[in-house]
């Protein structure tokens, strides 16, 4: 538990609580029915989380990286092959390509959004590979071909997809999102006129159900969503030993199933995470007012076409280790998404990057730090962690906050 005055960076506590009869009826149908590994409450889940993402499948497994991994290789990427995703990511989006047998290789991030840029997208194409006179390109870094584009739905918010699946159409790629952090996140696609869902837009897409994330599991889980039924059928050979029906494999696959208890609580969970999101949008436009007058701070920026479920509410600063010290100092609890983009670390010192290969991501690492976000985050608590911000910032860089509407919290 929380001292009664600190503000946690997040709150699993308080929805637990709130729904524990629920939660509970689920442990006592496992028990009553022995159903612990596939069957009826597997299968409802992903019914229902199918038509929340307005998907026609959905498949339960026990992981986001397995997730991944499995729709990249349903989606046919071959082993040898490059997959371009971006720097600035947990490093389960990279694994799961690597896992896969592809080689993954980054493009930079966008200076506003930190998701995929679609500038750095286009130059990787067009200069940083070659023809093979098939029309498929092929990197100039590895000599590979280049089969495939992982977007990153980063912090809940969407990337620009109409501008990465038509540059993808135009080279031949298939798209595969990474809607790890993105559950119920919107984009208007000006081509086909209408807000699509994440997981929709790619020919798959991976989801975590990590305890922290939007909708989470009591433990390890995760969902690959798809509207290719053949797809969708390989993703479940996959998940399952390569079986086609019990005991008659047609591949070699993989133990990647989510078990029934885990499906249960998050069939109970997901019919209340459109209102979870709102709150989420809520606290963001919160943060946006209360922050607005600082011009020590950037708050996220959200496009037009966007509709953010602010999976995290992540500000950038110049002196951020200082913000981080003087906050945890008065009791508020923060995180920094990531701190060292993956270029850089050690796993893939191999690759032989600098810091000067995607500088946005290097830059954006040193200067992010992820305020408290939760749907019960509470008005006050807010106004207090603005208020800690504008004393630091004052302080360190002498930003005001006067000509901004001040919250006195008593």
């Amino acid at each position: 538990m929380y001292a009664s005055n600190d503000i946690p960076f997040l709150d699993l506590v308080t929805p637990h609580v709130e729904l524990e009869a629920e939660l509970t009826a689920v442990f006592r149908r496992a028990l009553f029915t022995a159903g612990f590994v596939g069957g009826p409450m597997v299968e409802e889940f992903e019914q229902a989380f199918a038509a929340f993402c307005d998907t026609n499948h959905s498949i339960a497994l026990n992981s986001g990286t397995d997730a991944l991994r499995f729709a990249i290789m349903a989606c046919g990427i071959q082993p040898g092959d490059v997959v371009v995703t971006v720097p600035h990511t947990f490093i389960a989006t990279t694994e799961a390509i690597s896992q896969a047998g592809a080689i993954p290789e980054f493009v930079d991030v966008d200076e506003n959004t930190y998701n995929m840029s679609v500038e750095r997208l286009r130059e990787y194409l067009e200069e940083g590979c070659t023809g093979d006179g098939s029309g498929r390109r092929v990197s100039k870094r590895s000599r590979r071909p280049v089969t495939a584009i992982v977007p990153v739905h980063l912090y809940g918010q969407m990337a620009d997809m109409d501008s990465i699946l038509r540059l993808a159409n135009q080279y031949g790629l298939t798209v595969i999102e990474d809607a790890c952090q993105a559950h119920g996140a919107e984009y208007f696609s000006g081509k086909l006129n209408r807000w699509m869902k994440a997981g929709t837009m790619g020919r798959a897409a991976a989801f975590s159900f990590y305890p922290g994330k939007n909708l989470g599991a009591c433990g390890e889980a995760g969902a690959a969503t798809t509207n290719d039924a053949a797809i969708a059928a390989r993703i479940r050979m996959l998940r399952d030993h390569g079986q086609a029906k019990k005991y008659y494999h047609d591949i070699e696959g993989y133990n990647g199933r989510l078990d029934a208890i885990q499906a249960g609580l998050l069939h109970v969970k997901l019919s209340h995470l459109a209102a979870w999101n709102a709150q989420r949008r809520d606290r963001a436009a919160e943060y946006d007012r209360l922050l607005a007058g600082n011009d020590a701070v950037t708050c996220p920026y959200e496009p037009s076409w966007s509709r953010a479920i602010y999976h995290l509410y992540v500000i950038s600063t110049d002196d951020r280790d200082g913000m981080i010290r003087h906050l945890k100092e008065a009791g508020i609890g923060t995180g920094i998404h990531y701190p060292v983009p993956l270029h850089l670390q050690k796993a893939y010192a191999h690759m032989n990057h600098s810091s000067l290969d995607f500088p946005v991501a290097t830059r954006v690492a040193g200067r992010i730090v992820s305020l408290p976000m939760f749907p019960q985050l509470r008005a006050d608590q807010q106004a207090r962690v603005a208020d800690e911000i504008y004393a630091f910032t004052s302080k360190t860089t002498g930003s005001s906050r006067e000509g901004s509407e001040r919250v006195v919290v008593s």
